[in-house]
């Protein structure tokens, strides 16, 4: 197995970025959800053109920023609690829970609702506990009851194998445009 690439942070007329050289052909630049700045370069080039193109990019690294906060704020402006949310989620994770009660030995998991940015939805079969996120109460219905399922599922299958999907096929056959919603 190859070594991961050694991040390197570094700092540009006040934008703080992390650099990391790759096998790459040219030089890309991230701006994370979180505003943080992700420069991958290959690895013949030289810290200066690093920042060169840093500076060059600045403006819409700034742009970009303000973009993601907006975004954020506007997500998550129109939250419920979270009492409120997990009743709602319960609500539909019992009905989905009887397709499951087997497998779980008649025991309903335990569900947990917290602020997640990159995730709709967690399960660790272990603690018997799937955890959503809050910001999937203002998707869809059917975006919604994808999630619960879907987590549902990797108590049968823990990884998103073939056999994975299946499960999820079998309790909702329109899965792909139900997965669709949540990208929109």
């Amino acid at each position: 197995m190859a070594a991961k690439p050694c991040a390197q942070l570094r700092s540009v007329e006040g934008i703080q970025y992390e650099l990391v050289r790759k096998k790459v052909k040219q030089l890309h630049l991230r701006v994370r959800d979180n505003g943080t700045v992700m420069v991958s370069i290959p690895l013949t080039a030289s810290l200066e053109q690093a920042d060169r193109f840093v500076l060059q990019n600045a403006q819409w690294i700034r742009d970009t920023r303000v973009k993601n906060i907006t975004k954020r704020n506007k997500d998550n402006a129109d939250l419920p609690d979270k009492a409120t949310a997990l009743a709602y989620f319960t609500a539909m994770s019992d009905k989905v829970y009887p397709a499951f009660a087997g497998v779980l030995g008649g025991q309903k998991p335990v569900l947990k609702v917290r602020s997640m940015t990159s995730r709709w939805g967690v399960c660790c079969p272990g603690k018997r506990q799937i955890t959503l996120a809050l910001q999937l109460y203002n998707q869809p219905p059917a975006a919604q009851i994808y999630v619960v399922v879907h987590e549902y599922c990797h108590f049968l299958q823990l990884n998103h194998s073939p056999a994975f999907w299946a499960e999820v096929e079998k309790l909702l056959p329109d899965w792909k445009a139900r997965r669709e919603l949540l990208k929109k």
